[in-house]
């Protein structure tokens, strides 16, 4: 094996952004509107126009006849739990290549945890691995939209039709994505997505959504969200519930943010592009599937093929950041492997796709503000690392 060379100073630096999306002088002004009018004579932050506006304009842009607004993906998917009525006893069956609220969800309210496999091409939850899976206590089923892929629907719509098992997508990578040409927002039961501070649409911070084409599932959503209300001539409490609400300023630059996803998505798929022209034939190397026109460009995500390469991704990691000044992040630890999980029942058997893929993959940094001249260099130092550790 090579020694690498001795590390100097990077030629340039690019940081794995906290920032995901644009966020932009209409932003600013649209927090700032409601802010002054809060603070003008006899104002404050209600009622709630902007919630309205917001949930239809997102509603229409993920192809769903409802979108209800909550204050993270996290919240969503529990809330979808809550309305499925899942508790000790049952079964729900998700992926081991997530961000964990994907399973924790479920396990909160005492479900057990089933991992299914993964599509070792795709990385999205695999119908087929999720048949084998099916016990008559699962009730429930999370495939998550990986890094912008869209998940197979229609194998998630079939099982659905022949198990009666209702599909709750985790589309907190999905903003944007569609499916054959057709927007997801619309599929299974119902897709929660997150507008957390590193997506493509962030609204401040913190936010999510629920998407739905059950008018019936989305007011329930409604409902659980705000404490169990149901707003009429006589305010009434029908059902327990929380303060999940988003805020005015979150709503408000919703609207806004929503508005420029597409501008957003574009840019950065073109990046993906061209990071992937560049890095074809890269020895080693897994370049992501999809990058069509189709895919919600989230994340790139490279694998590190551990049947090739003689060094394991944590060594490439650290060499990137010290040698380059490429930052990078992982998505993700295989679920089981957080502390949480020594205590939380699940089944892991059966996943060795995922298990593989997590030892592998790496994020690296492709925003929509990236610069050309960015991308080549990240190119020509991901293909120069890998010769280093060679």
């Amino acid at each position: 094996m090579n020694t690498p060379a001795t590390p100097t100073t990077p030629e340039r630096t690019l940081p794995f952004l906290a920032l995901g999306g644009l966020f932009e002088a209409d932003d600013i002004a649209a927090a700032a509107r409601v802010i002054e009018a809060a603070g003008a004579p006899g104002g404050n932050f209600f009622p709630l126009p902007e919630e309205n506006e917001f949930q239809a304009a997102f509603a229409a842009h993920e192809g769903a006849r409802a979108a209800v607004a909550v204050n993270s993906c996290g919240t969503a998917l529990d809330l979808c739990m809550m309305v499925l009525d899942i508790k000790p006893g049952d079964e729900v069956i998700t992926t081991p290549l997530t961000f964990i609220c994907s399973a924790t969800c479920a396990s909160a309210r005492g479900a057990r945890i089933v991992f299914a496999d993964v599509d070792p091409a795709t990385l999205c939850l695999d119908p087929a691995a999720v048949e084998k899976k099916i016990t008559p206590r699962t009730k429930a089923i999370i495939p998550v939209h990986f890094a912008g892929l869209a998940a197979d629907v229609e194998g998630f719509d079939a099982i659905t039709k022949r198990t009666g098992v209702p599909v709750i997508y985790d589309a907190a990578h999905a903003v944007g994505t569609r499916r054959h040409g057709k927007r997801v927002g619309g599929a299974g039961k119902a897709s929660c997505y997150s507008f957390q501070s590193n997506k493509n649409i962030t609204t401040l911070g913190e936010g999510g959504a629920v998407t739905t084409d059950d008018p019936a599932f989305a007011e329930e959503i409604r409902r659980r969200k705000t404490f169990g209300f149901v707003y009429g001539p006589q305010l009434r409490v029908v059902t327990t519930g929380f303060n999940y609400r988003m805020t005015k300023p979150q709503l408000a630059v919703g609207v806004t943010q929503t508005a420029k996803a597409r501008r957003v998505i574009d840019a950065k798929l073109a990046n993906m592009k061209r990071l992937s022209e560049l890095l074809a034939g890269a020895p080693g190397l897994i370049l992501p599937a999809g990058l069509d026109e189709d895919h919600g460009a989230h994340l790139y995500v490279v694998r590190l093929d551990s049947t090739r390469a003689s060094f394991p991704r944590e060594r490439w990691q650290a060499h990137l950041k010290t040698r380059y000044g490429i930052g990078t992040a992982l998505h993700y630890p295989i679920v089981w492997s957080w502390e949480a999980f020594a205590e939380v029942d699940h089944d892991r058997t059966g996943c060795p796709a995922a298990e593989r893929a997590c030892r592998e993959v790496l994020s690296l940094p492709v925003f929509a503000q990236s610069k050309p001249e960015e991308i080549e260099y990240l190119a020509k130092s991901v293909r120069q690392s890998l010769e280093d550790l060679k």
